[in-house]
């Protein structure tokens, strides 16, 4: 950028924040405003129009346009105002300023040219929603990934997705002011329970309802540090499964604290590693013998199975809060190990057939090291769910930083998923179980 191009971005960001201080508002009705002065002026022409219409007729050297004019002053000024006033409402105001703070921060191509906003509109499937529409010169997709929270910053907006429009020469940024954040807190409420067979819900996104399908996405793997809300998470996500008749293991090695009397009623607990492997072996033989009955009826899964036979089987959830509790084999000696190897290929086993037979893995850690979830189970973990967490844990969950980039540290109860949808979690009382 050079020195003469600063100055006139400078330039013009002083008259723009000129403009905001005496609007009162940045986010001042600009185009309210031109339209409400346009039906002010046709009402004022109206008013006038008679009188001009004589004026025209007693003045004998006026020019024939001018006279013309004067005598259908309201019909000139209502096409004439309409054409004006439409081509500014489609104008998409801001443009200028726009294309200047994207070349602040750096978002420009080769040649230092910055995107063009060619027009804003809201989304007509989320009204909460505006997208922006640019030319992204050249720009790649990525690029603007990189520098998510600096267009965030410039533009005053929280990003909600990015995306090449039809071709790759027009980006998408969907996206709501900054001031328009999730609420901190959501009740459950029953109603939320989904009506589809196996659909579980998490929580609001800025588009609306963050849902699951344990019928195309099986296991779910959770992170977020202390306090971030994600055991919270975990209960609103097996309540839904008991209410839609699953049954449900629960491995606590805290012995239950987390996990108060009435789950005990409804769930079957692990509290020691001899338990959990003897529960494992059980969830592995219903494994293999739901095998064994579908290929005898030639069924893919357990909805065809379900359909077919008048004994329809349940769904089983094994859930673990803190599955780096549970796999830690720091300090342990031979025998430990061993007993530790045998759940390990137990839950590899089912993270990886578990699918088809209507058995499901949601596990749990705030722990961020990589090396407490071995390769296979976490690789089969499909859906992954981050609150609050450093860069380090975000990586290992999610494969990028971005829980620790766009979740602030001190939310409870915000969580971004591994495509980006930032959703605030719904809030489980545990009386309503």
């Amino acid at each position: 950028m050079t020195q003469n191009e600063k100055f006139q971005i400078q330039r013009r960001n002083t008259l723009r924040n000129l403009w905001q201080k005496l609007s009162g508002t940045p986010d001042f009705p600009v185009k309210l405003v031109l339209a409400a002065l346009y039906l002010m002026g046709a009402a004022y022409v109206c008013v006038k129009q008679a009188a001009w219409r004589t004026l025209a007729g007693n003045i004998p050297l006026l020019s024939p346009l001018l006279k013309a004019a004067m005598e259908h002053a309201l019909t000139a000024y209502l096409l004439a105002g309409a054409a004006a006033l439409l081509a500014l409402l489609l104008y998409p105001f801001g443009r200028r300023a726009a294309k200047d703070q994207l070349q602040c921060i750096g978002l420009v191509n080769h040649a230092g040219v910055a995107p063009d906003l060619l027009r804003k509109r809201r989304d007509k499937d989320n009204p909460r929603v505006t997208v922006w529409e640019f030319r992204n010169q050249s720009i790649p997709l990525q690029e603007w990934e990189k520098k998510r929270l600096a267009i965030e910053t410039a533009l005053g907006i929280t990003i909600v997705k990015l995306t090449y429009a039809k071709g790759k020469s027009r980006v998408l940024v969907y996206a709501v002011p900054a001031g328009d954040d999730l609420p901190e807190v959501l009740k459950w409420k029953d109603s939320y329970l989904s009506l589809d067979s196996f659909v579980l819900v998490l929580g609001e996104s800025y588009t609306g309802p963050v849902t699951v399908n344990l019928t195309h996405i099986p296991h779910i793997l959770l992170g977020g540090s202390t306090g971030s809300g994600k055991s919270v998470l975990l209960k609103l996500l097996l309540m839904q499964a008991l209410r839609k008749g699953a049954e449900v293991y629960i491995a606590d090695f805290k012995g239950g604290v987390d996990f108060p009397k009435v789950w005990h009623e409804k769930c079957r607990m692990c509290f020691t590693e001899e338990d959990l492997c003897d529960t494992l072996d059980q969830l592995v033989a219903v494994l293999e013998y739901r095998k064994n009955a579908f290929k005898a009826l030639g069924c893919p899964n357990i909805d065809a199975y379900n359909e077919t036979t008048e004994q329809p089987l349940p769904r089983l959830i094994f859930a673990c809060d803190e599955v780096a509790e549970m796999l830690d084999k720091t300090g342990a000696d031979n025998e430990r190990k061993k007993l530790l190897a045998q759940i390990e290929n137990k839950l590899s086993t089912i993270a990886r057939q578990g699918r088809a037979f209507g058995i499901h893995l949601i596990l749990a850690t705030q722990r961020p090291d990589a090396m407490i979830i071995p390769g296979q189970i976490r690789n089969n973990m499909d859906f992954r769910v981050c609150g609050r967490a450093d860069s380090v844990l975000s990586q290992i969950i999610l494969d990028n930083t971005s829980a620790a980039e766009q979740i602030p540290k001190d939310a409870r109860g915000r969580f971004i998923t591994g495509d980006g949808t930032v959703f605030q979690g719904y809030l489980f009382d545990e009386g309503q179980l």
